[in-house]
């Protein structure tokens, strides 16, 4: 018989969903299961026993190595102790993860610590602790505004916005090539319809790619503002925040599609490769003229934009059979919050769709403003004005971005 203690709200490996009511202890002879009405879930995120429960018993017959309950508290750390003999560690003990051996059978048990690695759980990735949360809590999207998204271009007005479009129609010819991706004007899809069709997995590995690349522009941006300002020693007027926020979301969007295709060593090799020239060369750049870069990331989205129209519109026409009944991801409905009823595959492009607008209306923004003087208006509004202003979300969207004098 062995018992262990459990200190409270700790976070522990377990996955309490529709199919699954138990939670695991780990041993050489697999998963123990413990019953999941034995353990709470309780307002700091994390799993904790009831408040008459402070000591799990279980039977195992003959020896065995049982590693510590797969969980690992921030700040403190635990491990389980036979009390055959020994007293059960107090509530709050500070102790290092170890392995016991138990050896049951005889008059004496003998023990033998040492720091181990939890063994993996072909149904958890994470092997220490729960949810993390995020940093950037997504704003929520109305349905009537997800699908008033509509495509828009900026005209080129000078010789560095140029620069930018031709250098976004260059990378989307070099990311189509990869891809696989064709799209068919009017007439070559009366002539050859089947030539041009996309199917959802030759769409996931565009989406996969897509955004792969997409979220580099804002980590550059965003670390090269904030090295900046530690070597300016001044402040940055709210930058930085803003454009991390875009590459974590460019990344969630990557996680999500990632749920629903697994990508191959040949995809994984291009990405590689796609990361170190646009990182180096979009670095190089910014250092150069951030006002193009990010008028060349506005372009960029405006064909990120196009991209999940056309996927939405291909499966609109039914063109995408295998997507009419997907839902989307566990992760994607709880990072977007996406409300009952708005949780299928179409709502899911309609949301990315609508972020990669938002990074439009962004970008082309910044595009328009002084780096190094003007403050982020997407950071804070300006008071005692009743013009329209620039909001984190949705409203007030403006395609083709704020002009200069209009958030000044």
């Amino acid at each position: 018989m062995f018992a262990f203690r459990i200190e409270r709200n700790l976070r522990m490996d377990a996955n309490l969903g529709d199919d699954d009511s138990s939670v695991g202890l780990w041993g050489p002879k697999g998963k123990l299961s413990l019953p999941a009405s034995w353990l709470l879930w309780n307002s700091h995120g994390s799993w904790s026993p009831p408040s008459h429960l402070d000591t799990l018993t279980l039977s195992q017959p003959n020896a065995m190595f049982l590693n510590s309950m797969r969980c690992a508290p921030i700040g403190r750390s635990f491990r389980s102790h036979a009390i055959r003999g020994d007293p059960v560690f107090p509530l709050g003990s500070r102790v290092n993860v170890a392995r016991t051996v138990l050896m049951s059978g005889g008059t004496t048990n003998k023990r033998q610590k040492s720091c181990v690695s939890c063994p993996p759980d072909p149904s958890n990735n994470c092997t220490t602790m729960g949810s993390t949360g995020t940093a950037w809590e997504h704003p929520v999207y109305s349905d009537q505004q997800v699908r008033a998204i509509t495509l828009s271009h900026r005209d080129v007005k000078d010789w560095t916005d140029k620069v930018a479009l031709n250098s976004v129609r260059l990378l989307r010819w070099g990311m189509d090539f990869a891809t696989g991706y064709k799209h068919p004007t009017e007439e070559q899809a009366r002539n050859d319809p089947h030539k041009y069709v996309m199917t959802e997995e030759q769409w996931l590995t565009r989406f996969i790619f897509l955004e792969s690349v997409a979220g580099v522009p804002g980590m550059v941006g965003g670390m090269l503002r904030h090295l900046r300002s530690l070597r300016k020693m001044k402040r940055d007027n709210g930058w930085i925040e803003t454009l991390l926020e875009e590459a974590h979301n460019e990344r969630m969007h990557l996680l999500t599609f990632l749920k629903l295709a697994k990508p191959g060593w040949l995809m994984r090799l291009m990405v590689i490769g796609a990361q170190g020239v646009f990182f180096n060369g979009f670095f190089f750049a910014y250092l150069i003229s951030p006002r193009i870069c990010h008028r060349f990331v506005g372009y960029l989205e405006e064909e990120a934009v196009v991209t999940y129209t056309r996927a939405i519109q291909d499966l609109e026409k039914g063109k995408l059979s295998k997507w009419q009944t997907l839902q989307s991801p566990e992760m994607a409905i709880k990072y977007w919050k996406m409300p009952e009823g708005r949780r299928s595959m179409r709502d899911l492009l309609l949301y990315v769709r609508a972020d990669e607008a938002k990074h439009r209306e962004v970008n082309h923004t910044f595009g328009n403003l002084v780096p190094e003087e003007d403050p982020n208006p997407f950071a804070g509004r300006c008071l005692n004005t009743s013009k329209l202003q620039p909001s984190k979300g949705l409203t007030n969207l403006k395609p083709i971005g704020w002009e200069r004098k209009d958030v000044l």
